[in-house]
């Protein structure tokens, strides 16, 4: 028996709810006989089917060590596809097109030249992804826990999107340095080479500044991002489960539940890339260009240029 009727609606929807457990609540006047209160869960299913105690040690640092995996990796993985992004938000004149910046950049530097930048942005991805994907439990956990279990559910999409500014907003101070030198290998031909070469370089002319100067705009970037990404995410799951799926999701196999993660993630990607492209294209500008500020790029790009490349 369930001890208010928010629980029994989100027992049908794990993810309708991330704090309550699908295990049956103790009664509230067995709490007060002494008996142990309901143990909180995300999405919990039977306790032999759970790696870790939701909210311990371990499981913020399997959260952290998915995040790099998910971010270091994937943004190593598309190093060639990003280089020539960066390069037409530079320098649209002389690239034009995604096409003719893999030729042209193929011309000029071969086929080791499409590598370039891919040590920051390893290094720099997989610092944003642990403190993007830890942080995110860590803020959603606090959250709710000042919220209290019933105005968790209720207001559960503004605790999403709280965690996730939050989370994100020290990730990117993690990933400043890193995305700075990136930048810079590969937008400023003959600067650099390698992160080796870069950031002793940077330094030197610019001091501790060339590395956080891009700090507001990647904020301006990722923080959106971030909080679509996971709030999206968060609500396509469970739209997913309730009108896709035609089974509750403790009944789902792990492949089966994994069909819907990638289903769901997909869809909050593309809604992510339409909230930060103009403050990407921003990050480049302004981290190709030493001495640059955002205010003077945001004038030179002007709203056409935000969305051109």
């Amino acid at each position: 028996m369930y001890p208010t009727s928010l629980t029994q609606l989100a027992r049908g929807n794990p993810f309708s709810a991330p704090l309550f457990s699908l295990q049956k609540a103790e009664e509230p006047q067995q709490k007060l006989q002494g008996q142990s209160p309901r143990r909180l869960a995300a999405a919990a299913t039977a306790d032999d089917e759970v790696s870790c105690d939701f909210g311990s040690s371990k499981y913020y640092a399997l959260c952290g060590f998915g995040g790099i995996l998910s971010c270091g990796l994937t943004h190593t993985a598309v190093v060639p596809l990003d280089l020539v992004k960066c390069r037409l938000q530079v320098s649209p004149e002389k690239y034009q097109s995604i096409g003719k910046g893999f030729s042209i950049t193929l011309r000029e530097d071969g086929v080791r030249g499409l590598a370039k930048g891919w040590a920051p942005t390893f290094i720099g991805y997989s610092m944003q992804g642990l403190c993007k994907f830890g942080f995110y439990e860590v803020f959603k956990i606090f959250y709710s826990d000042l919220m209290g279990e019933e105005n968790t559910y209720l207001w559960r999409t503004s605790l999403y999107l709280a965690a996730s500014a939050s989370a994100e907003f020290f990730a990117d101070i993690a990933l400043a340095p890193m995305e700075a030198c990136k930048v810079r290998i590969q937008t400023q031909p003959g600067y650099a080479n390698t992160l080796r070469q870069c950031a002793p370089k940077m330094f030197a002319e610019e001091g501790i500044w060339a590395f956080y100067k891009g700090v507001v705009p990647l904020w301006m970037r990722q923080i959106p991002y971030t909080m679509m990404k996971f709030a999206c995410f968060e609500r396509t799951v469970e739209l997913l489960y309730k009108y896709a799926v035609p089974k509750p999701r403790s009944e789902c196999s792990k492949s089966e539940q994994l069909v819907v993660t990638f289903v769901a993630g997909y869809i909050a990607g593309v809604f992510c890339a339409i909230v930060s492209h103009p403050a990407d294209s921003v990050v480049s500008v302004l981290n190709k260009e030493s001495g640059s500020t955002a205010i003077g790029v945001l004038k030179k790009l002007g709203p056409k240029g935000l969305y051109s490349q």
